[in-house]
């Protein structure tokens, strides 16, 4: 698995692993346009934290193995070895006393998976997730799918049969809110998209139900965007504000987690590329500042 290790310019013993979700790469937490605003990871190590960054299996700069090996639960037993990478000293730096799992869409149920397992990090980011899913709406984006052999950006480049990404000009319909993503990311978010195998989803998805969340004992922040047609529920209804989201989330974890949770208005599914993100990335900040 690719990952980049980034460290802040004064000594820190927090680090933050984060991976994206099944149709991005690791440029979803490192974005090249306006990072000033969009790069999620830039702004996480300005406020003092390391961060590193990881492409899934299949994905991004790792390696491809047969698609229909790809799952959720491999993903997260290689997340747990990072983990206790990190805690030991990845790649000769510093060894870490605080490591927090982040997660976006399908690799949060990849975090939730490898802390209810291992019970070996800190503190867990989960955005882009609820157990409130849509399901007309997780369908409706899978119908958005096709091959990756057949897009253009992926055409001849050796990928077998079961590795999927969305066609072209569906990703703001599917991950943006109404009006709340610049022109230039979204050109950006075509760009870089990435592919995935639809073997991820069913032991990723378990995560969404009830009971597994309810292991976790470490403090547990819950992101989603106002306007995320997946993490929502009919009619955003979850997503009103942060009262409304924790209300519904609440029941799913124990006093341990200390649950805490924010909504970006606005937002569709892909947080870090909304227009107002910033404030999401403060509200994360903050969140690190009580664990």
């Amino acid at each position: 698995m690719a990952t980049t290790l980034c460290l802040p310019d004064r000594p820190t013993d927090t680090v933050l692993v984060l991976m994206a979700g099944s149709n991005y790469n690791h440029t979803y937490w490192d974005f090249p346009y306006a990072p000033e605003t969009y790069n999620f990871r830039r702004a996480m190590n300005a406020a003092g934290y390391a961060t590193l960054v990881a492409d899934r299996l299949g994905n991004g700069g790792s390696t491809r193995p047969p698609s229909l090996t790809l799952t959720a639960t491999a993903t997260a037993t290689a997340l747990h070895e990072m983990v206790q990478a990190l805690r030991a000293g990845y790649f000769g730096a510093q060894p870490f006393a605080k490591v927090v799992t982040g997660g976006h869409s399908l690799t949060s149920g990849t975090t939730v998976i490898e802390a209810t397992t291992y019970h070996d990090v800190d503190a867990v980011l989960l955005t882009g997730y609820s157990h409130t899913l849509s399901v007309p709406d997780v369908l409706g984006v899978i119908s958005t799918y096709h091959q990756a052999v057949e897009d253009p950006l992926f055409r001849g480049r050796g990928f077998d049969s079961g590795y999927l990404v969305t066609r072209p000009g569906t990703r703001e319909a599917d991950f943006h809110g109404p009006g709340n993503v610049d022109p230039q990311v979204l050109a950006m978010d075509e760009a870089t998209k990435e592919t995935f195998s639809l073997t991820e989803y069913p032991d990723g998805l378990t995560s969404t139900l009830p009971g597994m969340s309810s292991d976790i004992t470490v403090p547990v922040l819950v992101v989603n965007g106002g306007m995320d047609r997946l993490s929502c529920g009919s009619a955003f209804s979850i997503c009103a504000d942060s009262a409304a989201l924790q209300a519904a989330e609440a029941p799913h974890f124990t006093l341990a987690a200390r649950l805490r949770t924010y909504v970006l208005p606005g937002s569709g599914h892909s947080l870090n590329l909304a227009r107002n993100t910033r404030d999401y990335q403060a509200a994360v900040i903050d969140w690190l500042g009580t664990i």
